[in-house]
């Protein structure tokens, strides 16, 4: 196995990624420096930054899917067309065929789930199941009690009146609001609504799974207790 698909399979980072760690002689092989192409045998030792990491090839295969969680920088667009420059699925180059659990826009960052299962994508993203998520915002003016209290009440955009969600101050230009709905752009549409910019916007949890200490390009595959909390029931992972 090629020495990058070996560290992109340990689930710390992806294959591009992985080249880079290299390229940057951050990588040994049994104890020697590694170099771009090399490749890993069976019982080789692998260290990334003088720490070894373990191959998750076995606990992946017993699942029929894959299921990550990525922190999408700003400017990665959720799209699986590869003709789009920044595509998230050539952004996070994994190994196998996967595609985005919903969206998020190409300005906002956090995470998104990615997954090569198309049969759970409905059951995760209709809202009429109440499923939370969870994002930190940034304004371009104080936010004010009015403006929270509007916000939790709904706001007209899209023609239609957004439901009720969970508002609350972090900052003096910033707030946190819990949906359970997914309109195009609904929380920079409701805040202009009120005559507010988002600066700034970041989603940290969808369901049950958080975004975490996960850092802005990077990914993990979800643990057996969130994918039995995104998927109760739902045996066939």
């Amino acid at each position: 196995m090629r020495l990058n698909k070996f560290i992109s399979e340990s689930g710390l980072c992806s294959r591009r990624e992985a080249d880079e760690l290299i390229a940057q002689q951050r990588v040994t092989l049994d104890g020697e420096t590694a170099v771009t192409g090399a490749k890993w045998l069976e019982g080789m030792i692998v260290c990334v930054d003088g720490k070894e990491i373990e191959l998750k090839v076995a606990a992946k295969n017993k699942r029929k899917h894959v299921y990550i969680a990525l922190y999408k920088p700003i400017g990665i667009t959720c799209t699986t067309d590869t003709s789009v420059k920044g595509n998230i699925v050539d952004f996070v180059d994994h190994q196998e065929r996967i595609f985005p659990v919903g969206r998020l826009d190409k300005d906002s960052e956090g995470l998104i789930l990615l997954t090569s299962n198309g049969d759970i994508v409905n059951q995760i993203l209709r809202s009429e199941n109440n499923h939370e998520k969870e994002y930190l915002v940034g304004v371009n003016k104080a936010v004010t009690d009015d403006f929270l209290r509007s916000m939790a009440r709904g706001v007209r955009i899209h023609k239609v009146i957004t439901k009720p969600c969970k508002v609350s101050r972090l900052a003096k230009f910033g707030f946190r609001i819990i949906l359970t709905q997914g309109l195009n752009r609904q929380i920079r549409l409701m805040s202009e609504a009120l005559g507010y910019k988002v600066t700034q916007l970041r989603r940290v949890r969808i369901i049950n799974v958080k975004l975490g200490q996960l850092k802005p390009g990077a990914w993990r595959n979800l643990s057996d207790a969130e994918l039995t909390g995104l998927l109760p029931g739902f045996k066939d992972w």
